[in-house]
């Protein structure tokens, strides 16, 4: 395989479903997908044994116990059970467009991470994509969604290619950082930095990670107009100020010291 794509769950089989017929449209085919679930209910495993029967690309579910918000520990779970030596990471809540797996193929690079964005969808757009909407892509279609009631915006994250799409990647002020929903890098390299840091809950995790990949050597590249997918609105009841700062206070650390292995990592399970 090609790849392994790494995406997060909780609780969300309605999304989570979307999410997975996204990727089995994907030009690419040399990938499998596992599951990175944070304690969901029985639910979750239901939904991912009736698709095993309605995809052809092979489907990974990596559990763990409902502990609270613990996503790092169960990235890392998810990492060290990929059989690709190339991870691309995104979140259970973003349906990717067809060419989301073949595109960070075409630009990976030792030496380097892939750092991609997402385009944000309103709560009605989320609930009225159907999977008929994705295999037939309707749903990265710029004027289709501003029938379906999108507000006028930005939308060259969706109808920018090409050299477009590569000037776009140039001049974009948005720095290249390690995105988890939308992010890619070699299993080497994640596992020399012991994964993520499981000290932290919601809040940066994600962007510490890229921050000790760039203290081991490692540079970016940003391909937030070339990967393209499409967030579904959700609550987020997990966000809490102590959390922040405390995750802030990692991250300083990680900066100021240039950590390059977090103590509490993969090697942790």
């Amino acid at each position: 395989m090609k790849a392994s794509v790494i995406m997060s769950t909780y609780n969300a089989e309605e999304w989570l479903e979307k999410v997975i017929w996204g990727f089995s449209v994907q030009t690419e085919r040399e990938f499998e997908i596992i599951i990175a679930d944070d304690g969901s209910r029985p639910k979750t495993k239901e939904l991912l044994d009736r698709m095993r029967e309605e995809i052809s690309i092979p489907l990974v579910h990596v559990w763990q116990e409902d502990n609270g918000f613990q996503k790092s520990q169960i990235l890392n779970k998810a990492i060290m059970a990929a059989q690709s030596d190339y991870l691309i990471f995104t979140d259970g809540d973003c349906i990717p467009r067809k060419d989301f797996v073949a595109t960070h193929i075409k630009f990976r690079e030792p030496g380097y991470f892939l750092s991609g964005g997402y385009f944000k969808l309103p709560m009605n757009i989320s609930q009225a994509i159907s999977k008929d909407d994705i295999f037939n892509q309707r749903c990265f279609d710029v004027k289709w969604l501003m029938d379906m009631g999108l507000p006028s915006k930005n939308k060259l994250k969706l109808s920018a290619s090409g050299f477009l799409a590569k000037f776009l990647n140039f001049i974009t002020p948005t720095k290249a950082t390690w995105n988890g929903h939308n992010a890619s890098g070699w299993k080497s390299d994640l596992v020399y930095i012991n994964g993520f840091n499981q000290e932290m809950q919601y809040g940066g995790q994600d962007r510490e990670l890229g921050e000790r990949l760039f203290n081991k050597g490692l540079k970016s590249k940003q391909i937030r107009y070339s990967a393209i997918c499409v967030h579904l609105d959700h609550a987020r009841g997990y966000v809490n100020e102590e959390t922040w700062k405390k995750n802030y206070a990692i991250r300083e650390n990680t900066r100021k010291n240039k950590v390059i292995k977090t103590p509490v990592g993969i090697d942790s399970n």
